[in-house]
């Protein structure tokens, strides 16, 4: 059973959602705004966030970036804007998933399930090493933390998994429909600038140890120590 937290202006998609998630055995609370969402999220734990956009008193963006700031909620954002600056905005900031309304309820209860396996899969204790070292970056697996010389860096949820899954399969060629199938569970909506985009941002935050990230050009990508 999961809590599930369902954060909508529009009483009529938090019903629909409610539903199909309490017929799969789920506890679902609500919220109309973003300043409710955030309010519950400190009150409660949630194995995940459904959460809407364009909604009044706080947005669904500026919601996820408060909740972020005291947890890592596994968090899906509901839109009825499809674009693609929408959806690598929303994945710079930390989110797990993007849904376009309108929707399918069943497919939407389909990630759900995706994101929060996958969510509890990579905070279990890693098979292999727990702790690997490559120069001044080091990379525990247990605690989900990556240190660049020493400092902690500030990574999102995504970006640790990308890291991780790049670093476990080390001096391994991997294509970017390979890494959207690990990292990500599906194939978010068929574009590979989803992978671009975080292995950008995540190049970034590791400052000088980028230099593992090997693209390889018209495939994908290598941690290539």
């Amino acid at each position: 059973m999961y809590k599930i937290l369902v954060v909508d202006d529009e009483e009529h998609i938090r019903e629909v959602l409610k539903e199909y998630a309490e017929f799969e055995g789920h506890e679902v609370d609500e919220a109309s705004d973003g300043m409710q969402a955030i309010e519950m999220a400190k009150a409660k734990d949630y194995d995940i966030i459904i959460m809407d956009i364009m909604m009044p008193r706080l947005d669904g963006y500026s919601a996820c970036k408060e909740i972020r700031k005291f947890k890592q909620t596994p968090m899906m954002m509901l839109s009825a804007r499809g674009e693609e600056y929408d959806k690598l905005f929303g994945f710079e900031i930390g989110i797990d998933d993007y849904v376009v309304k309108p929707f399918s309820p069943k497919e939407v209860m389909a990630r759900i399930n995706a994101i929060v396996k996958r969510n509890s899969a990579s905070s279990a204790p890693a098979a292999s090493n727990d702790v690997e070292k490559f120069e001044g970056l080091e990379i525990n697996f247990v605690s989900r933390n990556v240190y660049i010389d020493g400092e902690k860096a500030n990574l999102t949820p995504k970006e640790y998994d990308l890291l991780f899954y790049l670093v476990r399969n080390k001096n391994i060629a991997l294509t970017r429909n390979k890494l959207l199938e690990e990292v990500w569970g599906y194939d978010f909506f068929g574009d590979d600038r989803t992978i671009d985009t975080h292995i950008k941002m995540l190049r970034n935050n590791l400052g000088p140890y980028r230099k593992f990230i090997v693209t390889l050009r018209g495939l994908g990508y290598k941690f290539e120590v």
